[in-house]
């Protein structure tokens, strides 16, 4: 499937793409992952790319948090794509995109993550490294990845 990708600053979302991000986000990360607050102060303070059908239907999204807000470098995070698209390669599309606007915004600097561990393999076909040791994070194992610029 052929997503249209947007991107764009919080303020720029308007009050249907917040909620259509905070709805997409919710059904994976609350509903099948398991409770905690989503909403974690750092939206205003990042870039979302948003992956829409051809009914506008949101089915891809990730944030790219501005270099300083998390870490030094900027950091992709909440990534997530609709239950019924997995499989497809939409997540690699997503993942792509991301990294690509990544290193259009930010010339020379590095992406770190925080990927869920059993993601490492999935992570490392876009280029991250583990990097550190392994951590709880909302109760689930991450690791810190690290992309060179």
């Amino acid at each position: 499937m052929d997503l249209a990708w947007t991107w764009q600053r919080f303020a720029e979302l308007g009050v249907d793409g917040v909620y259509d991000m905070l709805a997409l986000r919710a059904k994976v990360f609350i509903l099948e992952q398991g409770p905690y607050l989503d909403p974690d102060g750092l939206d205003r303070q990042a870039w979302h790319l948003l992956g829409r059908d051809g009914e506008g239907e949101l089915r891809a999204y990730l944030r790219v948090v501005d270099p300083g807000a998390k870490y030094d470098e900027p950091s992709i995070g909440r990534v997530v794509v609709d239950k019924a698209l997995r499989g497809s390669g939409a997540g690699h599309a997503l993942v792509a995109e991301g990294v690509a606007r990544c290193v259009q915004a930010w010339p020379g600097q590095g992406i770190r993550i925080s990927a869920q561990a059993h993601l490492q393999g999935y992570c490392g076909r876009h280029g991250f490294v583990t990097v550190g040791d392994g951590y709880l994070e909302d109760d689930i194992p991450h690791v810190q990845m690290w992309r060179q610029p």
